[in-house]
């Protein structure tokens, strides 16, 4: 047991994917596995396996309302600093919204243009039935996100308004001000529990990948696997324009700094990033970058990447939008331009509720996919493959974390420049 938790939980992740395909595919070509008559002659398929995949799966399942309730909640409530920096948190939160959007359409974008999910025959997979959506103009839109009942709304998993409450709740807690504070504790811990819950669940990871993974290649066979590094090479795509192409961008244009030093300055933090899959567990390393190496002044560089570390992920919103298409071009489903705004908007709310921890981005699916009617077999298909992305995704987020920082120390005045590092002392 003791040597099991001591191999990185990414390598007993993708040892776990790379024996699901290395079993499921002969498997499956076989026709299953024959057991004589000590076992009444049955036969055991790769769809057999899955009830392993699914039980993860509905572990998953099990944490959004409370991680979507408490992380919102907890997140909101931290803007209260907005107070005290003025002006350097407006502009951190105006720049974590639209970067945001951004990349949620990137995802949209690239999930359009060269839809990774087509093509793959799902006819062998068992799925539960689809509701058919009903007609709803934006005036029923806007009545249904109105949580008429927080309780029902929660036990529904209904996405808008279950977000709108949270983020009354956060709300509230600012104007309660010093009354609020015992309330934001308890919204603090509770975050900081279901966090802790979350990787406790993360832990059955490899399991649930070994049986998803073989399921997937045994019954679906190559086009699926396929599709599937389509979607990982979209992903590493998706997260590659937005470090080089907009994070550059708000560099080079907004805080007018030198490209290659920023980035030279927060290697590090790269570095802890993408091995780790985790923005909390690289926070420490991004800060001591922000300060040391990019001469950020403290109070700025605590604020935003400390709120970055919660609401800015970019990487997630742009997953969001793209692994939503993904779905639909599997399965079939049709979506309209309102679902496409639907999918923005909730891919970047999504985010906000991300949290900063490996895995997260697998639980934010089942609210974007329910919201636009993609089935959530599809959170199964990725579950496979989703530690390889989200490391790719974390550092996007920790990299978002850092330009914003720059970004408005610079715009602020917040910044030495002299301090940002050269080549010679990384």
């Amino acid at each position: 047991m003791k040597t099991w938790f001591a191999i990185p939980l990414w390598q007993r992740v993708i040892g776990a994917l790379i024996l699901g395909i290395a079993i499921g595919y002969p498997w499956g070509q076989a026709g299953g596995i024959s057991f004589g008559p000590l076992f009444g002659y049955a036969t055991f398929e790769p769809q057999d396996i899955k009830i392993i995949g699914d039980v993860f799966i509905a572990f998953i399942k099990m944490l959004v309302v409370p991680l979507i309730f408490f992380s919102l909640v907890a997140g909101v409530a931290a803007i209260g600093d907005l107070r005290k920096l003025g002006s350097i948190g407006w502009r951190a939160l105006l720049l974590f919204v639209v970067s945001g959007q951004i990349a949620v359409w990137l995802g949209l974008a690239l999930g359009t243009f060269i839809q990774p999910g087509s093509g793959v025959d799902t006819s062998t997979i068992q799925m539960g039935a689809l509701p058919d959506p009903e007609p709803m103009d934006w005036r029923d839109t806007l009545l249904n996100a109105i949580p008429s009942s927080p309780v029902q709304v929660m036990a529904d998993v209904n996405v808008l308004p279950l977000i709108v409450f949270s983020m009354l709740i956060g709300i509230g807690i600012l104007m309660a001000k010093e009354e609020g504070q015992p309330v934001l504790k308890i919204f603090d811990s509770g975050s900081v529990v279901m966090q802790k819950v979350t990787m406790i669940v993360m832990e059955l990871t490899p399991f649930g990948v070994f049986a998803l993974m073989a399921w997937v290649a045994g019954t679906l066979g190559l086009d699926a696997l396929a599709a599937l590094g389509k979607l990982v090479a979209l992903n590493y795509i998706g997260c590659l324009l937005i470090i080089f192409v907009m994070y550059s961008a708000m560099i080079k244009f907004i805080a007018k700094l030198p490209v290659i030093d920023f980035f030279r300055g927060i290697i590090d933090a790269i570095a802890v990033s993408y091995s780790t899959a985790s923005s909390n567990a690289t926070l420490p390393v991004t800060l001591r970058c922000a300060e040391r190496n990019l001469g950020i002044s403290k109070p700025v560089a605590s604020f935003v990447i400390s709120l970055g570390a919660t609401v800015n992920m970019n990487g997630t919103a742009m997953y969001l939008g793209l692994a939503t298409l993904f779905g639909a071009q599997i399965f079939g489903v049709d979506l309209s331009w309102g679902d496409y705004f639907l999918i923005a908007l909730l891919g970047t709310v999504g985010a906000i509720g991300a949290a900063g921890i490996p895995g997260a981005g697998l639980i934010m699916m089942a609210l974007v996919f329910g919201a636009v009617g993609v089935p959530l077999e599809t959170i199964a298909l990725v579950a496979g493959i989703d530690r390889i992305m989200d490391m790719m995704r974390t550092t996007t987020n920790v990299s978002g974390d850092a330009a914003v920082a720059t970004t408005v120390a610079s715009m602020t005045g917040e910044i030495d420049k002299a301090e940002m590092i050269s080549a010679d002392d990384v």
